[in-house]
Parts: C-alpha cells; structure tokens; sequence
C-alpha cells in the first residue's frame, strides 16, 4: 500500500477521534506494520492463538466473540474503523482471549504489540492517547455490565442504536442479537414492537 495514502488514512482516523496524533508517530508505526485486506467472514484472529500481534481497524467491522460449552458464539464487540483489533497482547495477554471476524472486506494495520507499545510508551503524547484509550475500554466495560445488571433487553437495544448507530445499519442482526444476549428471534420482535 502507498505510504502517503496510509498516512492520510491515519491521519483522517485520528482527526475523527479528536487524537491529535504526531504525523511522525504515524509514520514510525507505518515503518513497523504491515496492512492486510481480510474478505468478509475471514477469521483473522482465534482464541488461544499468539498475542503478540496486534492491529488497527483502517476500513470495514471485525466482530470479537466467544464460543460457550454449547458451540454458541456470543459477540463481545464490534471494532469499526479507528478500533483496536486482535488486542488481547496490548492489555498483557500472551493468547488471544476472543475470536475476531471480518464482518465485512476489512483491511487493518498489523504490528507487533512490543513495537507498538514501545512506541506508545515512549512518546507523552502517544502515552496519554493510551490511557484516553484504556479508559474508553473501561467505560465500555462498565456500560455493558450495567445493561446486563439493570436494563432489559429493548433498553439494551436503544443503547446499542444510541451509542452505535452506524453499526446498527452495517452489522448482521443476529450478531447484535448475540452482543445483546438475547436470540435473534427476540430482537426481532423488540424491533417490531418499536416500529408500531
């Protein structure tokens, strides 16, 4: 891929997300990655796998899930654009803790999790984006307990709309269904019922 067209695209993600981010810092996690175009449905990570990969979601939506004992899969989140991928190595696991799929032809920004927190570790600036970014994670952690603990499922759904409208119109139904842990025959009714 044309390196001034990775830029821009990092540099378009980062004006998105209000980050700010050094166009050198960009270009020295350009000189460590490497970029691949997964197709939709294509695994690019599963549970168990090595973690010392990690990505950034540059176009399309992964989904991360798990499998239960039932051979279910439960959607535990979806990385649009500007979203960390495959990023169990960036919180201190050495395997992949999920399953992550293409859910549309995606391309994403690989590198090694010990080069990019190096970068990260040694730049205030990057170093403070990484714990903006920490705390969005623990934000979302903590808004998606709090719906399981007291919401119902259509309260679920209208925060999910309300917090990700774009990914309500791009991701499968049942997989928001799953995300909301709930059968995809009852988001369809929750949905019918707010259409009347």
């Amino acid at each position: 891929m044309d390196k001034t067209y990775l830029i821009k695209q990092l540099k378009e993600l980062s004006d998105r997300f209000h980050l700010g981010i050094p166009e050198a810092a960009i270009e020295k996690a350009i000189s460590f990655s490497r970029f691949k175009v997964y197709s939709k449905g294509e695994m690019i990570g599963r549970s168990g796998d090595n973690a010392e990969t990690a990505g950034i979601v540059l176009s399309g939506v992964i989904r991360s899930y798990y499998v239960d004992k039932d051979g279910s899969d439960i959607t535990q989140y979806f990385a649009p654009e500007g979203s960390w991928c495959i990023d169990s190595g960036m919180v201190g696991f050495d395997e992949m803790q999920a399953n992550w799929e293409a859910l549309e032809d995606t391309t994403v920004m690989l590198f090694d999790v010990k080069d990019m927190k190096n970068l990260i570790l040694g730049d205030e600036w990057l170093k403070n984006i990484w714990i903006m970014s920490l705390e969005g994670g623990m934000r979302y952690k903590i808004y998606r307990e709090n719906g399981f603990l007291v919401e119902t499922a259509t309260e679920r759904y209208i925060a999910f709309r309300k917090r990700n409208p774009e990914l309500a119109e791009r991701v499968p139904l049942r997989y928001i269904a799953t995300y909301l842990g709930i059968t995809p025959e009852s988001l369809s009714r929750i949905r019918s019922a707010m259409r009347e």
